[in-house]
């Protein structure tokens, strides 16, 4: 059986809440750097140490709140089958995963700060063989998508 690549994807705001994740670490990077510059001056430390973590320091940052973000929207995509959902992932290196509605055993929707703030949560689904996730839906997408997995993983259970 031949599969189609999966069409949907998630709410376009889950860049936003991944950005200011990212400025978040930022905000880390330069409390780090700090402490580098004040030890630097106090011991005397050459010039170079805080010079080549300011720029790792930047390229993280760009990183992570510009090219991470829209890299992981842009190639992360689901759809939701009868027999199985069909995830489509990866920024280096793509991953295509089919999990079948008879081996998924717990459905659940998760929320952090970020994602409450701009209305979007997180459909993890287990299986025995390990957990996966639809991240950042919009709330009530989030639901529709759990809900139609519970329903299918329970048709399927009782099929067998």
């Amino acid at each position: 059986m031949t599969y189609q690549q999966p069409q949907q994807s998630i709410d376009r705001n889950a860049l936003k809440a991944w950005r200011i994740s990212g400025m978040i670490s930022a905000a880390v990077y330069a409390v780090v750097l700090g402490i580098l510059l004040f030890l630097t001056l106090r011991f005397q430390w050459p010039a170079w140490i805080f010079t080549a973590a300011s720029l790792a320091a930047v390229t993280g940052v760009y990183v992570e709140t510009v090219l991470f973000p829209n890299l992981r929207w842009k190639h992360f995509r689901y759809d939701i089958h009868e027999h199985e959902i069909d995830l489509q992932y990866g920024i280096f290196i793509r991953r295509r995963v089919l999990i079948p509605m008879v081996k998924v055993q717990h459905v659940d929707t998760k929320q952090g700060p970020l994602l409450r703030r701009y209305g979007l949560a997180t459909v993890t689904f287990s299986t025995a063989a390990g957990s996966h996730e639809i991240p950042a839906l919009n709330e009530a997408r989030a639901e529709q998508v759990r809900n139609r997995i519970a329903l299918l993983a329970r048709i399927s259970d009782e099929e067998i």
